[in-house]
């Protein structure tokens, strides 16, 4: 978890900020259309608020913050139409790597999926919904990563950032999308380097997470900044 990464005695750094503030939304800790004001993100992390500007401004650019002019920013809410295109692109990217990743994966390979895949359902058997959602994101932009197009992988990583808002917006309470056991039987399959059956089992995978989802409009909220990153204070 990221509160295991501490700021200094100088403040954090801007990198810190930027995990802690994206893990947050991730984590659905920051839920889609809360208010991120500079002065309170200053104040929790001991920093100027031209250095928050920066982080704002990098969040963005990565689609997982809005801002508006006059307004400031606030957690980007995607719309029913931006949800879609995001399942689409991983549907087409996710699928070709898994194709390829069936054929090139390692034992060890296999052996560290298989420990990310156990550590996220130690964590639904033990209610930590953002730890949960935080290692599925995690082991599916691991996926990408081994299968050898880092450009890919960087991609998938921001598509799965932005499936977390998408979660949080049209998700029911207390699901992730993911079914608790498909991880595990997709590593079964790429151990077995059955292409074809990967393949089809990851966009069944990304397709039964894309019709749990409902349209709920939610009103935008202004959470308390120094409840949310708690742990970078003092």
């Amino acid at each position: 978890m990221l509160s295991e990464e501490k700021p200094d005695s100088k403040g954090s750094s801007h990198h810190v900020i930027y995990r802690a503030i994206s893990d947050a939304v991730i984590e659905h800790r920051l839920k889609p259309g809360a208010r991120l004001r500079e002065d309170a993100l200053a104040e929790v992390f001991g920093t100027s608020r031209t250095g928050i500007r920066k982080v704002l401004q990098r969040l963005a650019l990565e689609q997982l913050i809005t801002l508006t002019p006059g307004k400031g920013a606030t957690v980007a809410r995607p719309s029913a139409e931006e949800a879609r295109e995001v399942f689409d692109a991983r549907r087409m990217i996710e699928c070709a790597l898994m194709a390829r990743l069936a054929v090139s994966i390692t034992a060890a390979q296999v052996n560290e999926l298989r420990t990310m895949a156990q550590d996220e359902q130690k964590a639904l058997q033990g209610h930590e919904q953002s730890a949960a959602i935080k290692v599925s994101a995690a082991f599916h932009g691991r996926l990408a990563e081994l299968a050898g197009n880092q450009a890919l992988a960087h991609f998938v990583a921001q598509l799965c950032s932005r499936s977390s808002l998408i979660l949080a917006v049209y998700g029911h309470s207390g699901d992730l999308g993911c079914e608790c056991n498909d991880h595990h039987q997709l590593v079964d399959l790429l151990e077995a380097r059955d292409s074809d059956a990967a393949v089809a089992f990851m966009r069944k995978h990304l397709h039964a997470i894309e019709s749990s989802l409902s349209i709920d409009e939610a009103e935008n909220e202004t959470p308390d900044l120094g409840d949310v990153f708690a742990a970078y204070q003092g």
